[in-house]
C-alpha cells in the first residue's frame, strides 16, 4: 500500500501518462520483493536490528523528501512538483523508503524456506501492479482537480513515513 500511495502522489504530480512509470513500478516491485529476501538471508541475527531501526530510517527518508516537497511548494511557484520526478536517485530513495520495513519480514520465511521464492514473487508482483494502478489513479485525480500537488505529495509521504514508524514501534 505504501507503493500505491506514493504512486498516486507521483501521478497527481506529473499529471500525465509517462512510460517511466514502468521504471518506478519495477523499482518498487524489486525493492518490496528484495527486502524480505535480504531479511531472510540476514536471518534472525540481524532481524532485531532491522526491526528496531527500519521504522526510524523510513520515517527519516520519507519525512525529508516530503518536507522538501512542502518547502518547495511555498518557495518555488514556477515548479509544480519535484524538479525531476523520474530522476533515478529520486525513484531509488522512494523505493528504499517504502520498502525498508519489509526487510525484517524476511525472517518469517526461515521456518518455511520452500515458500521464500513464491512469497517474494507475489510481494514484488503485487507492488508492481499497485504502483501502476496508483499512478493511473493519481493522473486522473490530477487532471480533474487543481491542487497544490507538491504540498499534497509531501504530506502523503510524511504520513506514510509516520505510518511505517508507528507500525514499527507499536507492533
Amino acid at each position: 500500500m505504501d507503493c500505491f500511495a506514493v504512486s498516486v502522489s507521483q501521478g497527481i504530480c506529473v499529471n500525465q501518462w509517462n512510460p517511466k512509470i514502468l521504471l518506478m513500478a519495477l523499482l518498487f516491485g524489486l525493492f518490496q520483493g528484495g527486502m524480505p529476501l535480504i531479511g531472510y538471508y540476514a536471518g534472525s541475527l540481524f532481524a532485531s536490528f532491522f526491526s528496531r531501526f527500519a521504522p526510524w530510517i523510513a520515517l527519516a527518508l520519507l519525512a525529508y523528501i516530503g518536507g522538501k516537497m512542502i518547502w518547495e511548494s511555498f518557495h518555488k511557484q514556477e515548479e509544480i512538483c519535484h524538479r525531476s520526478p523520474w530522476e533515478i536517485k529520486h525513484l531509488l530513495v522512494l523505493a528504499v523508503a517504502t520498502s525498508i520495513d519489509a526487510l525484517a519480514t524476511g525472517v518469517i520465511f526461515i521456518p518455511v524456506p520452500q515458500s521464500l521464492w513464491l512469497g517474494i514473487s507475489i510481494i514484488a508482483l503485487v507492488s508492481f501492479l499497485f504502483a501502476l494502478l496508483g499512478y493511473g489513479i493519481g493522473v486522473q485525480v490530477g487532471k480533474r482537480f487543481t491542487l497544490n500537488v507538491e504540498m499534497i505529495g509531501g504530506i502523503i509521504l510524511i504520513i506514510i513515513g509516520l505510518k511505517i514508524f508507528i507500525e514499527g514501534i507499536c507492533f
